[in-house]
């Protein structure tokens, strides 16, 4: 039976943008791919500008990947709420972006220059 999870490098160079700001830039990505859905990169936080996030209280159970945290964003025209997540202690299958921060696709866009 097929891995519900595959997670590999993301080829070239990915950015996620978001109220006028790039949040984050890395050609150390990671993507995620997770059944029949899109696949997510997700950034090494060391490429983020963390100085733009605050954690929310708000987490979620995935039973593949265990639990997450959220983080909203500090943009100029205000806060975008619960628009990042990261699986800090993912279970064994997910290991390989623990840490790593997602962005929600209709709050920022993450794309590859």
């Amino acid at each position: 039976m097929a891995q519900h999870i595959k997670i590999r490098p993301a080829v070239g160079t990915w950015v996620a943008r978001a109220g006028g700001a790039i949040l984050a830039e890395s050609k150390n990505a990671m993507e995620l791919i997770e059944g029949k859905m899109p696949p997510v990169i997700y950034f090494p936080r060391a490429d983020v500008g963390m100085e733009f996030l605050e954690k929310s209280e708000n987490k979620s159970y995935c039973p593949h990947k265990g639990n997450a945290v959220y983080f909203g964003i500090h943009a100029k025209s205000g806060v975008i709420a619960d628009a990042v997540w990261s699986y800090e202690d993912p279970f064994e299958i997910a290991r390989d972006i623990a840490g790593y921060l997602a962005f929600y696709p209709d709050k920022v866009v993450v794309e590859r220059v």
